[in-house]
């Protein structure tokens, strides 16, 4: 799962992906191509971000725009553009859980189309004091609202067992006892309070040497930050609500940067497309009866050319995927059929 150049999970701050202090809109025209902003539309971003998309979609056409990110800091650094946009851009903190009830209390309840963009954000990872990245010591947070268990409490609280776990279905992580093991036994000699700590434990196991171009500690830091923020959860859940609310032929446009995530955006769109293929074993019967409420767009997921990754090497594992809502009634979330690991803890 990849760090591509940095770490596994990262998304492109709401479209943009940093190289020093510039930003940069990942696949921007492609999302722009596959939404088809029209004039009087109402389009939904669900990962503002730095705003990169929301405001290439205000300025494609003369449409509104719900933005949400769950990350206080985006909210408050957003202000700017939504007084630039006046009456054409309303901006809310929340999650992908919580969008549904959000559109509707700000008149978005059938729009015209939803964009997600995945993962952590690149002003996220910049943050050493956020706790995302090994790249900088920092405390180990990884919360994206600020809110509940950080990262080190996990590491600190959850049994051997747990950790591996987390780090083998969430971080696909093949050491993942190991790791376990090793951090288990850290902690009994020190609390594992910074980053630089959880990475020198990991390349204690692994070795320093990069894996696959990567760095040794890349799967463990991205399955703590899915555990921490309770990610897959939260995209079953904005897929199904961006379902609920799209108009018939209103339009869905999904940007992943790993395997889980994108695993978990195609079987979304196959099965609503009735193109369950290899999935279906893994599908409920009465989903196989179902009327197909999504049509699917691009059969392939579209990847950044050359230029792009040259110029922004964190987009080099962005992958997009979009489908086409039909008239058809919403499905039923069903997380497993999805492929969203579930975990006891």
């Amino acid at each position: 799962m990849a760090a591509r150049g940095t770490q596994g999970g990262l998304r492109s701050a709401g479209g943009e992906a940093t190289q020093g202090s510039r930003h940069t809109p990942v696949l921007l025209s492609s999302v722009l191509e596959h939404l088809q902003p029209k004039d009087g539309g109402a389009y939904i971003d669900g990962t503002f971000g730095a705003g990169g998309y929301t405001r290439a979609i205000l300025n494609a056409a003369n449409c509104r725009v719900l933005a949400i990110d769950r990350d206080p800091t985006a909210i408050a650094d957003g202000a700017e553009l939504v007084a630039a946009y006046a009456d054409r851009l309303v901006l809310r903190r929340g999650r992908f859980s919580e969008l549904e009830n959000i559109a509707v209390e700000e008149g978005f309840d059938h729009v015209d189309g939803v964009v997600f963009d995945l993962g952590v954000s690149s002003m996220q990872l910049d943050q050493p004091e956020r706790g995302f990245s090994f790249q900088n010591d920092g405390p180990l947070d990884m919360r994206m609202s600020l809110e509940g268990p950080t990262a080190a409490d996990l590491v600190n609280t959850l049994s051997e067992e747990e950790l591996a776990n987390i780090l083998f279905h969430f971080g696909e992580e093949r050491k993942s006892r190991t790791i376990a093991r090793a951090i288990v036994r850290a902690r009994k000699q020190k609390r594992i309070t910074r980053t630089f700590e959880l990475a020198e434990i990991v390349c204690q196991v692994l070795g320093s040497r990069k894996i696959e171009g990567r760095h040794p500690a890349t799967r463990t830091f991205q399955a703590l930050r899915i555990a921490v923020n309770g990610e897959l959860d939260e995209v079953a859940a904005g897929l199904a609500a961006a379902e609920r609310l799209l108009k018939p032929g209103g339009r869905l446009v999904i940007v992943t940067f790993h395997s889980l995530e994108d695993r978990i955006v195609k079987r979304f769109l196959a099965e609503r497309a009735g193109k369950t293929g290899g999935f279906s074993r893994h599908l409920p019967q009465a989903a196989q009866q179902r009327t197909e409420s999504f049509r699917i767009v691009n059969q392939r997921p579209v990847t950044p050319d050359q230029n792009e990754t040259a110029a922004n090497p964190r987009a080099r594992s962005a992958k997009l995927r979009a489908g086409e809502r039909t008239e058809a009634p919403s499905w039923p979330l069903d997380p497993v059929a999805l492929g969203v690991p579930q975990i006891a803890r």
